[in-house]
């Protein structure tokens, strides 16, 4: 018996270290970032909410001692303000993006694979909906499609985040003014005849910032492949960035939800090396979002994921390497990391659930006092 005991143990430690994924420990330096102070009587024109999809804490920490060791500072790591996240959905510990992003969209909890519905469907509007009513323009970025779970929660009402060529037909007529992903196949291009249609990423580098038409960035089938012929998430989101901030004058302000979509799927095929990439990109946009609001002054940095993914585990260090292991190839309950800059950065310095992000951005903008008026630029 205390020989099959033995052999058990030696078994599991056995199949544990032959799970070790080993990479090297970083010696970038940091690219220290201008950051400077916000009253808390501040308040923000504009709001830009950016998700790093499945990442967790560990992702993050795995990313900085990769690229420049554990004293490095990534892009997000200089955010003034952090708190945590619940992530849980209606009726479940374990969250997918479709429910959690439409916390943030709606405020309200929903069954996991519903879009902006509750879990007895009825229609729950959304940030970019209500923000249209008070003279607001909104845009949507995201590395997969952009009618995958993250970004259709904010334009999308429907019990199944799978039925793909409907969200596209509900975002042609949302009221997003700029969209940019992949989903290709999901569009019927002729219905999209009213939208200023991209397919590569020159024309999105080339496109003079017009006003007079929704653009619709569509660089893939479906989610977009990394190349050099395709945009990234930093590339997307400058450009979205750029036009919406170009036509601020027509409108109350601007929201902006921008996703690195891809690192959640790197987790889940338990790819860590996949996973830095999709990050340094995410972290990329965050660095450049960072030097716009302190260059802009009036707009609130968020950042946050909806959840992590595959269990991430930083084990030991080996020499100049790190070893870590993943602990399933699905979601997690574990609660996420919430950042924040800019005016009214200090609300987000504490524990919340994901739905409470939803009622501190209406709050920061005085949502209530806000005038009824629709944006020139949808007139």
């Amino acid at each position: 018996m205390k020989n099959t005991y033995l052999l058990i143990l030696i078994f599991l430690f056995g199949c544990s270290n032959s799970e070790f994924e080993t990479l090297p420990i970083g010696s970038s330096e940091t690219d220290y970032l201008n950051i400077i102070d916000f009253s808390e009587n501040q308040t923000p024109k504009n709001i830009v909410l950016v998700v790093g999809d499945g990442t967790g804490i560990n992702q993050i920490t795995l990313s900085r001692i990769v690229k420049g060791g554990p004293d490095h500072k990534l892009a997000i790591d200089q955010l003034p303000i952090n708190g945590t996240s619940l992530t849980h959905p209606y009726g479940n510990l374990i969250t997918d993006s479709a429910a959690a992003a439409t916390a943030w969209a709606t405020g309200k909890k929903t069954k996991n694979k519903y879009l902006s519905i509750d879990h007895e469907k009825n229609i729950l509007k959304t940030l970019p909906e209500m923000l249209y009513e008070k003279g607001y323009i909104s845009g949507i970025v995201a590395t997969s499609s952009i009618t995958h779970a993250t970004p259709a929660a904010f334009f999308a009402h429907i019990d199944s985040r799978y039925k793909e060529k409907e969200i596209a037909n509900q975002f042609l007529n949302s009221p997003i003014n700029i969209g940019l992903g992949g989903g290709l196949e999901f569009f019927d291009i002729e219905k999209a005849s009213k939208s200023h249609v991209l397919l590569d990423r020159k024309e999105l580098l080339d496109l003079d910032f017009r006003s007079d038409k929704k653009i619709l960035g569509l660089f893939d089938k479906d989610g977009i492949v990394r190349s050099e012929e395709k945009p990234t998430q930093r590339q997307m989101t400058a450009f979205a960035l750029q036009h919406l901030s170009k036509n601020i004058d027509a409108c109350t302000g601007f929201f902006l939800m921008t996703e690195g979509s891809q690192i959640d799927w790197a987790a889940h095929d338990n790819d860590a090396k996949k996973m830095l990439i999709e990050f340094d990109d995410f972290d990329n946009t965050v660095k450049d979002l960072i030097n716009f609001v302190t260059n802009d002054k009036n707009t609130l940095l968020i950042i946050t994921a909806d959840h992590e993914t595959g269990g991430l585990q930083i084990m030991k260090q080996n020499n100049k390497n790190v070893l870590i292991k993943w602990g399933t190839g699905s979601h997690t309950g574990t609660p996420v990391g919430v950042y924040a800059y800019g005016p009214g950065a200090h609300k987000f310095s504490d524990l919340m659930d994901n739905t409470d992000i939803h009622y501190k951005i209406l709050d920061l903008i005085s949502y209530d006092n806000l005038n009824e008026s629709i944006c020139e630029l949808y007139q």
